[in-house]
């Protein structure tokens, strides 16, 4: 089989090497590819190349479209993506489930409207909306609607902090991401699913910052999760269409267990320091089973 690790970064990551080899051990042929090369042409039906060499694949993982894209380029890099899977080639996660996982407010809603429980969570474009919900709330988070590993969430009290932060963000011309802080330990959970089952789950530690991002410096510990967690984190993953996800859960002091956001193509470097297991190997495993149906 030939199959592509697709990722949008001159510099190959950990993660993209991983599934790599993981692709290599069965024998198989792997191709890192980079969606800014990958074009489509329409004559006498439709071609794939990459940078002009013509391409088939079976599978593919995608990983990243990219960062800091224009509209243009995105439309371009999905549209190429969705007709891949159209032809008959297996991708995952699927992009219409990546686009959606990659929207935190719209994840959000879709999951909500699933009866699993989210944190209060607004979309803005307004400071004064931004303020409003700072008083409503009492203490919040502000980041990006696309983004990870923590990286650009700011947490305030002060309605007028808000206000400030709103005004930054939208300067640039971007939406403002309010979400409500919720109360915890000093820890989440990150679950990690792959095809339909919870592959293990464990706890970010973070006692000196309110961020309990691996990347952020957070200590990672195993957990046994409860029937409720193993639940949620399977359920949130079908709803948003995902073939494997890493689901952020905190545990609320006001009340049970809630979701932050679910991730798409989710690192696991803290997952595997604490639990032993690679979620590689479990993720090329199911696309290749996938692939052979």
């Amino acid at each position: 089989m030939k199959i592509a690790v697709i990722h949008e970064s001159p510099k190959v990551s950990e993660a993209s090497k991983e599934l790599l080899l993981e692709i290599k051990n069965r024998g198989h042929t792997a191709y890192y590819i980079r969606p800014s090369k990958l074009n489509g042409e329409i004559d006498n039906g439709i071609q794939f190349n990459y940078s002009g060499k013509s391409i088939n694949l079976d599978g593919g993982i995608i990983r990243n479209f990219g960062f800091l894209i224009t509209m243009e380029q995105l439309t371009k890099r999905v549209d190429i993506l969705v007709e891949m899977e159209k032809s008959g080639i297996t991708l995952i996660n699927p992009v219409k489930s990546m686009l959606l996982a990659r929207d935190k407010f719209g994840s959000l809603i879709k999951l909500s409207k699933h009866k699993i429980p989210v944190p209060p969570t607004a979309l803005v474009e307004d400071p004064f909306e931004a303020m409003r919900l700072a008083e409503k709330w009492g203490e919040v988070v502000i980041k990006p609607i696309m983004g990870s590993l923590g990286l650009g969430a700011v947490k305030a009290s002060s309605p007028d902090i808000v206000f400030r932060v709103a005004k930054a963000i939208l300067s640039v011309n971007q939406p403002v991401y309010v979400q409500k802080y919720v109360k915890k330990p000093d820890r989440d959970i990150r679950a990690f699913v792959v095809g339909g089952r919870l592959l293990g789950t464990i706890y970010r530690i973070s006692p000196s910052n309110w961020k309990t991002n691996v990347a952020q410096g957070a200590m990672a510990q195993m957990l046994k999760p409860t029937a409720e967690v193993e639940e949620m984190a399977i359920k949130a993953t079908e709803v948003l269409g995902l073939e494997y996800s890493g689901i952020d859960i905190v545990e609320d002091e006001e009340g049970g267990y809630k979701i932050l956001e679910v991730n798409g193509a989710p690192l696991w470097k803290g997952f595997m320091t604490a639990t032993n297991l690679n979620p590689a190997k479990y993720i090329i495993d199911h696309l290749i089973s996938k692939i052979k149906k």
